[in-house]
C-alpha cells in the first residue's frame, strides 16, 4: 500500500488512502469501505446486453429526456397552460412549432433505444416469441408519424375532458383552473399521450410516462387502459386504471377508485399469461364513488350505473343500477369513551 501524496496548486498536501486492491486509489475520496463495496457489487451486475433483473447496462431511454418530451407535448397540447409559460406578446404557432420540434427530437433518439426491447425483452425471448430484430430508427420514426397525427383527435378529446371536470365540479369556476390546477386533468392528459405510444407499439416509454403522471398526481392509469371521451377523475388520489380496462364516455371517477385484475391464469412456470382481459368494462355514464373497488375481466358496469363508496364488486350489474353497501352500522359515541 502506498501513502503517496498530492501536492495542488494551492500547495496543500492531501493524503491519498490506502487502497485495499494495492497501489494509491485514482480519487482522493475513495475510502476502504468505498473500495469494498464496490467488489462485493461489481459480480452482482449483468453486462452482457441480455433483460435480466441484475441487468445494469445497455442501451435504455432515459427517464429525465422522456418526462421533457412529454412535457413538450402537453405544451403543445395546451400552450401556456402546462410546463411552459406563453409569454403575451409569443405567438402561439411558433411556440407550438418549437415544443413538438423539441419532442420530435427527444423521442426519436429514446424510442429507438426502446425499440430493440421488441425483440430481446425478457417476456419474448423466455416464450419464444421474439420477433426478428428490425431497424430501430425506422420503427422509431414510424411511431412518430403515428403520434404526432393523433395529436388533434387527442387534444379535441382533451378539450372534452376539460369541461366534464368544470361541469362535474361545483367547486370549479373556470377553466384555466381545470386545467392549471386539477391532477385527474393532468393525469388524463399524460394517459392519452402515452395511450397513443402504446397502441403504437412503442416498448417502455408508455409506462415511463404513465409512472410519471402517477408520482406527481397519486393517479396510476396503465397506458393499455381504453377511454372515452369526457371523463373526470375527481380529486384523483390513489385512483388505479389497470390496463386492459375499457372505460365509455361521461364516466366520473372519485377518489380511491380501482379498476383492477380479479385474479390471473398462470402458466405451467407460475409465470401470469399475458393478453388477456384482466380488468373491468365501465360501460357510457356511470359515475364510481370513493374508495370504490371493481375487479375482474368479465366484470361489466352497465350504462348510467352508479357504484357507492367503498364497495367490493367483482360481477356485472346491469344498466341503470345503483351499488350500495348493505347493513353497514356506524357508532356514534357522545362525552366520554
Amino acid at each position: 500500500m502506498n501513502d503517496d501524496a498530492v501536492t495542488h496548486d494551492t500547495h496543500q498536501t492531501v493524503t491519498r488512502p490506502e487502497c485495499p486492491r494495492g497501489g494509491t486509489c485514482r480519487r482522493v475520496e475513495s475510502t476502504r469501505l468505498t473500495c469494498e463495496t464496490v467488489d462485493a457489487l461489481l459480480p452482482t451486475f449483468h453486462t452482457e446486453g441480455e433483460d435480466l433483473p441484475e441487468s445494469t447496462t445497455g442501451s435504455i431511454p432515459s427517464l429525465i429526456q422522456v418526462t421533457e418530451a412529454l412535457h413538450c407535448i402537453q405544451d403543445a397540447l395546451f400552450p401556456g397552460r402546462m410546463s411552459t409559460e406563453l409569454k403575451q406578446d409569443a405567438v402561439v404557432e411558433s411556440f407550438v412549432m418549437e415544443r413538438l420540434a423539441h419532442a420530435h427530437s427527444l423521442l426519436r433518439t429514446e424510442i429507438t433505444r426502446a425499440i430493440p426491447y421488441r425483440w430481446k425483452g425478457h417476456f419474448v425471448v423466455s416464450t419464444d416469441q421474439a420477433p426478428e430484430p428490425t431497424d430501430a430508427q425506422e420503427e422509431a420514426e414510424d411511431i412518430l408519424v403515428g403520434l404526432f397525427q393523433s395529436l388533434p383527435r387527442i387534444r379535441a378529446l382533451l378539450v372534452k375532458d376539460v369541461e366534464a371536470a368544470y361541469l362535474g365540479d361545483p367547486a370549479a369556476t373556470n377553466f384555466a383552473e381545470v386545467v392549471l390546477a386539477y391532477p385527474g386533468v393532468r393525469a388524463v392528459t399524460t394517459h392519452r399521450i402515452a395511450h397513443e405510444l402504446y397502441k403504437l407499439d412503442a416498448p417502455i416509454i408508455p409506462r415511463m410516462m404513465g409512472e410519471h403522471a402517477h408520482m406527481h398526481t397519486g393517479i396510476d392509469i396503465h397506458p393499455g387502459a381504453r377511454i372515452g371521451e369526457s371523463f373526470f377523475i375527481d380529486h384523483g388520489t390513489g385512483v388505479v386504471i389497470g390496463e386492459t380496462c375499457e372505460i365509455g364516455n361521461r364516466v366520473k371517477l372519485y377518489q380511491g377508485v380501482t379498476l383492477g385484475a380479479k385474479s390471473f391464469p398462470v402458466d405451467e412456470n407460475g409465470v401470469p399469461i399475458k393478453g388477456i382481459k384482466r380488468h373491468p368494462t365501465i360501460e357510457d355514464d356511470v359515475v364510481i364513488y370513493a374508495g370504490a373497488t371493481i375487479l375482474g375481466g368479465k366484470t361489466v358496469i352497465g350504462k348510467g350505473s352508479v357504484v357507492g363508496g367503498n364497495v367490493w364488486l367483482a360481477k356485472s350489474v346491469e344498466p341503470g343500477s345503483t351499488v350500495l353497501q348493505k347493513n353497514v352500522e356506524i357508532e356514534i359515541r357522545n362525552g366520554e369513551q
